[in-house]
């Protein structure tokens, strides 16, 4: 799907596509977003730029020449997202080419990132001077959500400190498999913040009058920095979190050990006398007692409970 904006008196405002074709609506347009293109749109794009578009796989390269490079379509910068899917976060990568007028956003997936900026840019929110200017708006709207994410992982993470430090009944199993998706969603959040410093690097040094954009761009990168220190932080709780709940792991299953170890030795007298009087020697002289049968199990049952009597006493129980 192609949508079309154009810059007027500094606000950025979506053209309706009405009786409008391609060729019109691409010289108005001061950004045209493509959100999962077809054959058609991708065909329209590639006229327009005048070179073939960037596929899925050139797009997912990690190589800092293959994320950001120029060439005769303009600026590229392949910035990578984050995308919340089934309660889990995923990343994807958008395709920016900036030209002299135009921005042109390509992307595989609908983000968030890009439906916060319409929101904002139809409440007119959204104050811009150029398409350059707009790029390093969305790459400073995309921090401000990964902080925004990073205080919602950090508000889950207290839930699930309490629920492991302070709660007695919880269930371990769960608390793994949660520690386990704020891990995750962290490392992604840390990936993206790292792709964003070298968005902003390249673009501190290609970025056509940055002067105009340098200060902007160095408080996005002060406050990627502070980002990625909390990232740190996250990881170290997560991880002290993960240690804390295999240790109260361990803690129940030795409980469950212990309990196996001392009725394994409590019942071992009792067993040793049963074998001693199941023996089929002639001469057993308590064989021939009135008393010798109660005799027996009063020894059996006499010689469970001192084992047991003297672990309760030195508190082992």
């Amino acid at each position: 799907m192609l949508r079309f904006f154009k810059i007027t008196n500094g606000l950025i405002q979506e053209i309706s596509k009405e009786d409008e074709n391609f060729a019109t609506l691409q010289k108005e347009a001061n950004w045209i977003d493509a959100a999962e293109p077809d054959d058609d749109e991708r065909l329209q794009l590639k006229d327009l730029l005048r070179t073939d578009l960037p596929e899925s796989d050139d797009v997912e390269e990690i190589e800092a020449s293959a994320r950001c490079f120029v060439d005769q379509a303009g600026i590229h910068v392949h910035s990578l997202f984050l995308n919340q899917t089934e309660g889990r976060h995923k990343t994807s990568t958008v395709a920016c080419i900036l030209q002299q007028d135009r921005l042109i956003t390509i992307r595989e997936t609908e983000l968030a990132d890009f439906r916060l900026l319409r929101m904002r840019a139809r409440r007119g929110q959204i104050i811009v001077d150029s398409a350059a200017h707009l790029l390093v708006t969305l790459l400073e709207n995309k921090v401000e959500n990964h902080a925004d994410t990073l205080e919602d992982s950090h508000r889950q993470l207290e839930g699930v400190s309490h629920l492991v430090l302070e709660d007695d009944e919880t269930e371990l199993d769960t608390i793994i498999e949660k520690l386990a998706r704020l891990e995750d969603s962290n490392g992604k959040i840390r990936l993206c913040l790292m792709d964003t410093q070298r968005n902003i690097s390249f673009l501190l040094r290609h970025l056509p009058n940055r002067q105009d954009y340098s200060e902007t761009l160095r408080e996005v990168m002060r406050d990627v920095e502070t980002l990625m220190s909390h990232t740190t932080f996250l990881f170290d709780k997560i991880n002290f979190l993960m240690d804390s709940t295999q240790g109260f792991i361990n803690i129940e299953q030795n409980k469950i050990i212990k309990i196996f170890s001392i009725a394994s030795v409590v019942f071992l007298p009792p067993t040793l006398v049963a074998s001693i009087y199941g023996m089929n020697f002639n001469i057993m002289p308590e064989l021939g007692w009135d008393f010798g049968y109660p005799a027996a199990l009063g020894l059996m049952v006499f010689s469970a409970f001192a084992p047991y009597w003297y672990f309760k006493h030195r508190g082992w129980l």
